[in-house]
């Protein structure tokens, strides 16, 4: 119940007592409690709009449920209904003000979406904030739900937001690599494996194979939903269902499938499923293989970059921002760099995650808020890490076309390809020579009479070389290295 005092504030009591909340405020006591109790990141809920939305979906269903059941009326849950609709559509988010991380299983998040959903819902009445008689943040909004049921439902609501934003920017810098590649597909380069001069290949293969693997992480990350979509809604406080009528679970499931667009089903043990803490593992891990996949890929456009005169040189990213403040000229790889440290705090993230899945203990885990915070920053950062490699960095590279055909042209590495035809031991005696006197192989190969200059020129052709064009001719076999003969013994 709210008492007026003056035109700044109003006052709420709950079981600890009074409270002066800001009279314009639309959460109440709860939310105030949680403020004080929880000044830890300085980062409230609302930094993670698909995490509030989905709040405002969960309690929509809800409402929606507790009328067909028949322990709302529809009056209230018409209004209950239309706040929930105001929080989906980002109107209250600035009224979602408790710190992320915070005690009680995320008790005081659940209790913030109540009461601005009641004031917002006591609002749109005409009645004064506050005025819970009419309606009420636990009797009326939380109807039939627990924190122990909402709050994971809603994670899982938003986390699936998440994802589907992410893997729409992964797929897009997928087609950018992809696009790179057949820009680059005829200019060839050196290999490197242990970063040590390699076999020939193409620079396009080299952007492509970056395109296929971010194609097989998008995939990866979808497989997370169905998963996702999983819920304890109707468990209530710890899987029995006790407060809510029998009939709930299977009508919040449906209108909730409705709210959201989502597959939902209802988990088939509520007991377990309101304790376990797997699926947030398993998108953690999901999420640390795809920034690490991407992490090394950085790496890559580093090495490949780097110079521009002392390093290798092959690729040059586009110049975003003065290097140094000492050194005049000076540019640096700042967006592969960033998604780097995006990769090291989401490895960061996912142990703790996994931390605090393992501390939960028996009929509940009362550490969602970490994971929550841990996930849902982990698919921003991502997401946002993806667009920016993609629009200012991959997009502008280009090819030091002069350099690679340079460093080709000196590399031992092409020998490989002609091993099947001049053998093992002559190809290891010619790659040693070349490297002594810095010579092309390809001169030493016509100079020793192994093959002829235009033999040498097919062998070494770019479809050749890059493995793009089969063997369409048989290799010939070669010779065999026949003992001799052992010398007559003079019988």
């Amino acid at each position: 119940m709210a008492e007026a005092t003056d035109a700044r504030t109003r006052t709420e009591s709950d079981s600890l007592g009074s409270m002066e909340i800001p009279a314009d405020a639309y959460w109440g006591i709860h939310t105030a409690r949680a403020l004080e109790n929880f000044p830890i990141s300085r980062r409230p809920v609302s930094v993670y709009p698909d995490f509030v939305r989905a709040f405002g979906s969960v309690k929509k269903a809800a409402a929606l449920a507790n009328v067909e059941v028949g322990v709302l009326s529809p009056e209230k849950a018409e209004l209950i209904i239309a706040a929930c609709e105001d929080v989906q559509s980002g109107l209250l988010d600035e009224q979602f003000v408790v710190g992320i991380i915070q005690g009680g299983a995320g008790t005081s998040t659940n209790m913030n979406a109540n009461e601005v959903i009641a004031n917002r819902a006591l609002e749109l009445a005409g009645h004064p904030k506050g005025e819970y008689s009419f309606i009420h943040p636990i009797d009326d909004v939380n109807r039939s739900q627990s924190t122990n049921d909402v709050y994971p439902t809603a994670l899982k609501i938003g986390l699936c937001l998440g994802i589907l934003g992410l893997v729409t920017e992964l797929d897009r810098l997928r087609v950018s690599f992809g696009e790179k590649g057949r820009e680059f597909a005829h200019q060839l380069k050196v290999g490197r494996t242990q970063l040590q001069d390699a076999v020939p290949m193409t620079l396009g293969q080299e952007f492509r194979g970056f395109a296929v693997t971010l194609g097989e992480d998008h995939a990866r990350l979808r497989e997370t939903l169905p998963l996702l979509y999983e819920h304890n809604l109707g468990a209530t406080a710890i899987g029995t269902g006790i407060t809510a009528d029998r009939r709930y679970a299977e009508a919040v499931n449906r209108h909730l499938r409705a709210v959201t667009g989502f597959d939902h089903s209802t988990a088939g043990d509520l007991v377990e499923a309101t304790s376990d803490a797997g699926v947030f593992m398993t998108l953690s891990g999901a999420m640390k293989r795809s920034a690490i996949k991407l992490s090394k890929i950085c790496n890559d456009l580093r090495l490949l970059s780097s110079g521009p005169q002392a390093g290798l040189g092959e690729i040059n990213l586009p110049p975003r921002q003065a290097g140094s403040s000492i050194m005049p000229g000076k540019v640096n790889p700042v967006i592969p760099e960033v998604v780097n440290q995006i990769a090291f705090s989401i490895a960061g993230a996912d142990v703790t995650v996994t931390m605090a899945a393992e501390a939960g203990q028996l009929q509940l885990n009362a550490f969602e808020p970490v994971i929550a915070h841990s996930l849902l920053q982990s698919l921003s950062w991502l997401r946002r890490g993806c667009r920016t490699l993609r629009e200012n960095c991959v997009d502008g590279i280009t090819a030091n076309g002069e350099r690679l055909d340079q460093m080709v042209a000196s590399s031992v590495g092409v020998i490989t390809a002609l091993t099947p035809y001049i053998g093992y031991a002559a190809a290891a005696s010619l790659a040693k020579e070349a490297l002594a006197g810095r010579r092309d192989v390809a001169d030493l190969v016509v100079e020793r009479g192994l093959l002829t200059r235009s033999e040498v020129s097919g062998l070494l052709a770019l479809e050749r070389l890059s493995g793009e064009s089969p063997v369409t001719a048989p290799i010939p076999t070669l010779p065999p290295v026949l003992p001799q003969a052992a010398p007559p013994t003079g019988r």
